[in-house]
């Protein structure tokens, strides 16, 4: 795979169509995945997809081979997501996504209970910053620090914001399970 993967990087290197085609095959899903935890729409996710494509064919000669090329690739997905999350706040506030389907399972716990959709709709719920900073440690592996550099604030708000949003979903995971047809 890996000898694909460089066939199809030197072919992205040279211009050739169907190189950018393959690696656009190979990596569009899973960075989709990323542009959606960070965007607040998915038409701005998509945005955010094609500038991020775009970043990685414009940029191949910055990426030394120093670690997985699906890693980088994800740090420009995580970069561009948050610069035109940036800009969406300076916009003005985002439409709130509709509240997340009721619980279906009588059993386990309120987070056992959840489903991984349910779950991203109720993460999608919390506040713009709340979320970006959840997602960047949680999903992403960043540091405060580094999250910190990213979004503009200091570690310690990174700190703060990521208890606030555990603290603030799981007051919603408990609120959705009490609102259960299936809660006694």
């Amino acid at each position: 795979m890996a000898h694909t993967l460089d066939a199809v990087l030197e072919g992205c290197r040279r211009g050739r169509p169907s190189a950018q085609r393959a690696l656009y095959d190979q990596l569009a899903y899973r960075l989709m995945g990323v542009c959606l935890r960070y965007c607040p729409s998915r038409a701005e996710a998509e945005d955010a997809l094609q500038l991020t494509f775009v970043k990685i064919f414009t940029r191949l000669d910055q990426f030394r081979g120093q670690g997985p090329f699906e890693a980088w690739a994800r740090r420009i997905a995580v970069t561009t997501s948050l610069n035109l999350w940036h800009q969406h706040q300076l916009r003005g506030p985002q439409v709130e996504p509709d509240e997340a389907a009721e619980l279906h399972h009588p059993d386990g716990t309120p987070f056992d209970q959840l489903s991984a959709d349910d779950l991203v709709a109720l993460i999608n719920t919390l506040p713009p910053g709340y979320r970006a900073v959840l997602n960047l440690y949680a999903i992403e592996g960043y540091t405060h620090a580094e999250i910190g550099e990213l979004l503009g604030i200091s570690e310690g708000t990174s700190k703060s914001q990521l208890s606030r949003a555990r603290r603030l979903l799981e007051d919603k995971i408990l609120a959705q399970a009490n609102s259960s047809p299936y809660h006694d």
